[in-house]
């Protein structure tokens, strides 16, 4: 065991030949090649799996048509699903019933349907003034954070499924014997909306609510110099008096806790359609108009002006004269 011949590595570093030069490796040189090539072999890896990750993920992403197509199929299943439920909760009402119902169910969602359908419109408008090239920004003084037309579309898309769904619910409470529950649901959309639009917390298209607000309080009091905002904004709610008409009656009924009954039908109901309030709610758009008329009489000194005055003011004393 102890005495044998000991033969040395062929490949050791200590081995020499006689007269020869010696051969000594450096193995801290060869550790760093080694260690050097590990480095470059993990950033090849890395590099690879980098450039191979948007691949991966444009792999998993569907298509943006996809995405647009299965969004328009949940929409026709949200629209179609709603239509029967509505349907159903509709002919489960006696016939002496149902007529009375249906008219005050439209009085309810009948405001902030046709609000949508003029927010849907807005969109329009704006996606022909941005393919016509007309810098509508400049006219109606807004800021760079302006809604696009994209961006409106998806407000009303909201409001298209918020509202035919409280609806909804409000025909299937109701004939399903849950009077409290039902009244309860134009109830909570009237408040969800109001709150929507005074949030102060920088969500829901901030500055975009604000703005609304500010030329809405600037038409009630003309108190300053009349913008074309201002007036195109006054000029189309009094395409709109029929629906201030309709929120008047429904705010009043919700008021005096008559939803979901039939004593406004009663003579002696205060939101009945002998209210003073109808008639009031139904010219107010045209005194907006009207003092906006004499505003920029009183600014700018044009006879003009006066003249549409004068038809706002006729507009107004016929809406009283006509009114029940």
């Amino acid at each position: 065991m102890f005495g044998g011949q000991v033969i040395p590595p062929s490949k050791s570093p200590h081995l020499r030949k006689s007269g020869s030069r010696p051969v000594v490796f450096d193995l801290d040189k060869e550790e760093g090649n080694v260690e050097m090539e590990g480095l470059l072999h993990s950033t090849g890896s890395n590099d690879l799996k980098i450039a191979s990750l948007p691949m991966t993920t444009a792999a998993i992403m569907p298509s943006p048509i996809l995405l647009w197509r299965f969004k328009v199929l949940l929409f026709f299943l949200w629209g179609f699903i709603c239509c029967k439920i509505g349907w159903d909760s509709v002919m489960r009402m006696s016939v002496n019933l149902r007529d009375l119902f249906l008219y005050e169910a439209f009085l309810y969602y009948n405001p902030l349907l046709l609000v949508t359908m003029m927010v849907w419109l807005w969109g329009v408008n704006l996606w022909v003034f941005a393919q016509s090239t007309i810098s509508y920004a400049k006219i109606f003084d807004l800021d760079q954070n302006h809604l696009t037309h994209r961006e409106i579309w998806k407000v009303a898309t909201w409001m298209t499924i918020i509202v035919p769904t409280s609806m909804t619910a409000y025909l299937y409470l109701y004939s399903h014997g849950e009077v409290s529950l039902a009244a309860s649901q134009p109830v909570l959309l009237y408040c969800a909306v109001s709150l929507v639009l005074i949030f102060p917390f920088d969500i829901f298209y901030l500055s975009s609510r604000y703005y609304l607000l500010r030329t809405l309080w600037r038409i009630v009091f003309p108190l300053q110099a009349i913008t074309f905002a201002d007036f195109f904004v006054a000029d189309i709610l009094t395409s709109m008096s029929k629906v201030f008409s309709d929120l008047e009656r429904s705010v009043c009924r919700m008021v005096h806790r008559q939803v979901a009954t039939i004593a406004w039908f009663e003579a002696d109901s205060v939101c009945g359609s002998h209210s003073i309030g109808i008639p009031i709610a139904l010219v107010l758009p045209y005194i907006f108009r009207l003092f906006q008329c004499l505003r920029q009489y009183k600014d700018t000194k044009e006879k003009t002006t006066l003249f549409n005055a004068l038809k706002y003011l006729d507009c107004s004393t016929s809406d009283f004269s006509f009114s029940p």
